[in-house]
């Protein structure tokens, strides 16, 4: 029985394959640059571990956001082998989770798009070339938490339309305080920050929504994609909560930019089943 986990910052997709068959468990996100050993054991020991035995589990493949330095996988390691004694487990970069989920045994470029982003060209096997991952405070254009810290910021600082602001302040009340409590004192600051996705999506017809997410997926390009000496010979494929729910926008904005729109999958789990079949 194979265990496969696709892990963000905000959720973690489990998936348990077996010869009947399929069995997904979602968790917290877990993200060894956000938590540390104890939080990320809370996490399964509450949320995964009692929805499954653990001696049945004899491969797991854990791809997963932060997972970019042995460091860190040997983190998420020994937390999963604590657990489950008789696997064998393999950490991997939610980047090359993607790259495989994405294009299989097939060259092309893979871009992650959801509470933070990344992208790599992938030649079929292997991780060619990709961008250094600067996270939510420096980086990490076209992400949730992106889009999140710009409309805040407009919010607070009078940059918005009058009516947008009202539409924001009806369903969420915000006090500056408490905002600014949330993203510098709270665990996972970007996680609260993407947490806006929903009412940017029921409010994409608005100019100020629209030109927002349109600008953040060309700086997206602009900073990740375009740097790549293959990208405009390849397909772009594309991740991701944000990536699939802002699909026309984001294939708008993959055109403009020169570049040829692959799939967009919201998870890879599936993706990744193929590929380990296989």
């Amino acid at each position: 029985m194979m265990l496969i986990a696709d892990s963000g910052s905000t959720k973690t997709h489990w998936c348990i394959v077996d010869a009947n068959g399929k069995r997904l468990i979602q968790t917290l996100g877990i993200n060894p640059y956000q938590m540390n050993n104890k939080a990320i054991r809370e996490v399964l020991e509450r949320e995964l571990y009692p929805n499954l035995n653990s001696e049945t589990i004899k491969d797991i493949h854990f791809y997963g956001a932060g997972c970019s330095t042995e460091q860190k996988c040997n983190l998420i390691d020994s937390v999963l082998q604590a657990f489950f004694k008789n696997a064998n487990i393999e950490i991997h970069h939610d980047l090359l989770g993607a790259a495989r989920a994405l294009c299989g045994h097939e060259p092309g470029i893979a871009c992650i798009l959801g509470t933070g982003s990344n992208a790599c060209y992938y030649d079929g096997k292997e991780i060619k070339e990709q961008m250094n991952s600067l996270g939510f405070v420096l980086g990490d254009e076209g992400s949730g938490a992106y889009m999140g810290k710009i409309f805040i910021r407009d919010y607070f600082q009078n940059g918005l339309p009058a009516d947008l602001k009202q539409l924001f302040h009806e369903e969420f009340n915000p006090l500056l305080e408490d905002f600014l409590d949330k993203i510098y004192n709270h665990p996972r600051p970007n996680r609260f920050l993407a947490s806006f996705g929903p009412f940017f999506l029921k409010n994409i017809g608005h100019p100020y929504v629209h030109e927002m997410v349109s600008k953040s997926f060309d700086e997206f390009f602009s900073k990740y994609v375009l740097k790549f000496k293959q990208a405009k010979g390849s397909q772009v494929h594309f991740l991701g909560s944000i990536a699939y729910h802002f699909s026309e926008v984001l294939k708008a904005s993959t055109i403009k930019a020169g570049l040829q729109p692959g799939k967009i999958y919201v998870s890879p789990i599936q993706g990744l089943i193929d590929y380990h079949k296989n």
